[in-house]
C-alpha cells in the first residue's frame, strides 16, 4: 500500500483523527437520539421523523439537502412515506464525489430486552438499543467523519454526501433501489460508496451472497373437518414438501462451499431458510376463561385447501440463479409425479446475485490504508452472507466502487440488547474520514 500522507500531511493526519476524537461524546449521542426515533420496519414508523433530524442537523453544517419520497414504490402510503434524505456539500476544488449511505430503518425490537430498545442506554462503553449496531452507530460516525473534515479548515477537493434510505431490511426498493434508478448513485455526482454496515471495524466487506425469495403454494380440496377422507388437506402436501427439502436439498446444500470470504465461517455454504408457513384457517387467537368456556376465536372444521410456505434461499458466487430455482421446481414436481393429489404454484418475491468489489478497487484500497493508520493493523477482507443495499447500487446504478464499513459486530443485528461499542465508533469515524479524503483528491 501507498503512504497515507500522500495528500495530508502527518501532522494534518494527526489532527483530523485527535478531531474526531474530541467529538466522542458528540458521536454518543447522535448515535443515542437516532435510536429514541423508532424507526420501525415494518410498518416504516417515523421515517419522515428520522429523514427531517438529519436533514436539518446537515443542513446547519452546509449542507444542502433534498427530502425523496418514494411514491408508488413498496410500501408507500401516505399513513407512512417512504422519505429518504440526501446531503451534499460541495468542497473547495474539483474532485470525486464520496457518498456515505446508512439505512435507518430497523426490525421491530422483539421480545428479551434487559433495557429499554429505544432508550440509547449507555453502560460499560456500550450504546444499546435497537438499531445501534444495524445501523445507526454507522450513520452516526459517516456524519461525525465528514463534519470533522468540513471543520478541519483544510482545503479539500470534490463532494462529501451522506443519505438516510429507507427499507432497507425489507429489500431496500423505496430507498436505495429507489434512489439508484433516479441517477442518485453514478457520476459525475458520485465516485465511491462507503454504506456502515457492521461487518467489524477492522474488515471490509467486499460483497454478498445472492439471495432468492419465493412462495411455494401447496393446494388441497376442502372438506368437513370430521370427515378428513373426504378432502385433501394442502398442509399434509406443504409437510411433504419441507420433508423432501430437509431430507435432500439441505443436506446437499451444505456441501457447496464458496472461496468468497463470507464471515460467519459458517454462511460459506448454501443455505435455505423457511421463512414462515400459513396454512388453512386465517391465524386465529384462542383463549378460554376460568371456567374453561372459549372467549376468543373459535375454530371451523374444514380440511386445509391451501397452504403456503416463504423460502429464503441464499447461495454462494459458484452457483447460478436459474439453477437455484430449477431444484425446487424438480422437487415440486417429482412430489406432483408420487404424491396422490398433489398440486402446487411458485411465485417469485425477490432475487439478487452476488457480488463482489475487487481488492484493488480505490474505495477498497483507501479504506485499508486509513484502517492500518489507525488500528496499527492490516485489515481482513469479507463478504456478508446476506445482502445489504450494495447490491442497487452496483447492479442498478453500475457503480463497482461501493464496500460496506462500519462499526459493530454483526452477530448482534436484531438481537435483544443489541449495542455498539463506543470505541468502535470513534475509531470507524476515523477510519472512515481518512478514506474520504483520500477518495476526494483521487
Amino acid at each position: 500500500m501507498t503512504a497515507l500522507h500522500s495528500t495530508l500531511t502527518p501532522a494534518q493526519t494527526d489532527g483530523l483523527i485527535a478531531r474526531i476524537e474530541s467529538k466522542r461524546d458528540e458521536v454518543v449521542a447522535l448515535t443515542q437520539d437516532l435510536i429514541r426515533i423508532p424507526t420501525t420496519n415494518p410498518p416504516g414508523d417515523a421515517y419522515e421523523a428520522c429523514a427531517h433530524f438529519l436533514g436539518e442537523r446537515l443542513a446547519r453544517k452546509g449542507f444542502d439537502v433534498a427530502y425523496i419520497r418514494a411514491q408508488g414504490a413498496p410500501g408507500d402510503s401516505d399513513a407512512y412515506p417512504r422519505i429518504n434524505v440526501v446531503a451534499r456539500i460541495e468542497g473547495a476544488s474539483k474532485g470525486s464525489g464520496v457518498h456515505f449511505n446508512s439505512h435507518i430503518d430497523v426490525v421491530e425490537a422483539g421480545r428479551g430486552w434487559s433495557v429499554d430498545p429505544f432508550s440509547g442506554y449507555v453502560s460499560d462503553n456500550k450504546i444499546y438499543g435497537r438499531g445501534s449496531c444495524d445501523m445507526k452507530g454507522g450513520l452516526a460516525a459517516s456524519i461525525i467523519a465528514c463534519e470533522a473534515i468540513i471543520e478541519s479548515g483544510l482545503p479539500w477537493a470534490g463532494a462529501l454526501e451522506i443519505s438516510g434510505t429507507v427499507d432497507e431490511e425489507s429489500g431496500g426498493f423505496a430507498g436505495v433501489g429507489y434512489l439508484a434508478h433516479r441517477g442518485f448513485f453514478t457520476p459525475p455526482k458520485v465516485h465511491h460508496v462507503i454504506i456502515p454496515e457492521p461487518l467489524g471495524v477492522d474488515r471490509i466487506c467486499l460483497g454478498h451472497r445472492g439471495v432468492w425469495w419465493a412462495e411455494v403454494e401447496t393446494h388441497g380440496r376442502i372438506a368437513h373437518g370430521s370427515m378428513p377422507f373426504l378432502g385433501v388437506s394442502a398442509i399434509n402436501h406443504m409437510g411433504a414438501f419441507i420433508h423432501l427439502l430437509e431430507t435432500k436439498l439441505m443436506p446437499t446444500l451444505a456441501q457447496r462451499r464458496t472461496s468468497e470470504p463470507v464471515e460467519p465461517p459458517g454462511a460459506r455454504v448454501s443455505t435455505l431458510n423457511i421463512n414462515s408457513i400459513h396454512g388453512g384457517q386465517v391465524q386465529q387467537r384462542y383463549s378460554l376463561d376460568a371456567l374453561g368456556q372459549p372467549t376468543g376465536d373459535l375454530p371451523a372444521p374444514v380440511v386445509a385447501h391451501n397452504c403456503r410456505a416463504v423460502l429464503d434461499r441464499r447461495f454462494i458466487a459458484e452457483e447460478d440463479l436459474q439453477s437455484v430455482k430449477q431444484e425446487i421446481i424438480d422437487m415440486l414436481d417429482e412430489l406432483k409425479r408420487t404424491r396422490a393429489g398433489f398440486d402446487y404454484g411458485i411465485r417469485d418475491i425477490m432475487s439478487f446475485i452476488p457480488s463482489a468489489t475487487p481488492q484493488d478497487a480505490p474505495v477498497v484500497q483507501a479504506t485499508a490504508i486509513a484502517i492500518a493508520r489507525v488500528l496499527g493493523r492490516e485489515p481482513r477482507f469479507i463478504s456478508s452472507p446476506g445482502t445489504y443495499d450494495q447490491k442497487h447500487i452496483v447492479r442498478t446504478a453500475g457503480l463497482k466502487d461501493c464496500i460496506a464499513y462500519g462499526p459493530g459486530i454483526l452477530d448482534l443485528a436484531h438481537q435483544p440488547d443489541e449495542y455498539v461499542e463506543i470505541d468502535e465508533l470513534v475509531h470507524s469515524a476515523q477510519i472512515m474520514a481518512l478514506a474520504a479524503w483520500r477518495l476526494l483528491h483521487s
